[in-house]
């Protein structure tokens, strides 16, 4: 029982310490080779209805996913990665009619796009343009669930920008 536990504390620590020894990959997959540093633009909202907070949660919450899942330092300007983009579109339709053919669902739909730069492979820099979206009931006032739906949205765009720029599985 004791060499069992031993036999799995070494292995343990020889996990950790190759994990370590790497040094350009994290625990959620991350790799961004020789890169230091990341920056982050201000997403501009150019879409034809403006939530007026959406920029600042967009920029803000990219920015907390390289700081809590990666080593790099945000630097204001000429980042090894950089992050620049626009919000293009926060549109509401129909997503499913019920019988008498009137809404059963609406879609709130978020689309950007994305330029990523790295300084430090080129081969992986992109221009790309991301929407998710999320369904609500006809039922619910917009102005009670938009809140929810926006970070419901923002969350899987961010894990969308995050994976395409640094996980490459």
């Amino acid at each position: 029982m004791k060499q069992k536990r031993i036999l799995i504390a070494a292995t343990l620590a020889l996990v950790a310490a190759l994990f370590t020894a790497c040094g350009i990959y994290s625990f959620t997959g991350a790799s961004y080779g020789t890169a230091k540093t990341v920056s982050i633009d201000y997403f501009q909202n150019r879409s034809t209805y403006v939530n007026a907070t959406l920029s600042s949660k967009i920029t803000e919450d990219l920015k907390d996913r390289f700081m809590s899942q990666t080593p790099l330092s945000l630097v204001k300007d000429n980042g090894d990665l950089h992050f620049e983009g626009t919000i293009t579109g926060y549109t509401i339709t129909t997503a499913a009619i019920k019988a008498g053919e009137t809404a059963a669902n609406n879609r709130l739909t978020i689309t950007l796009k994305v330029t990523f730069t790295n300084q430090t492979a080129p081969e992986n820099d992109f221009d790309k343009s991301y929407a998710r979206y999320a369904d609500y009931d006809v039922s619910s006032a917009f102005s009670s669930v938009e809140s929810a739906l926006v970070d419901e949205i923002v969350e899987q765009l961010i894990d969308d920008i995050f994976n395409d720029s640094v996980v490459n599985w």
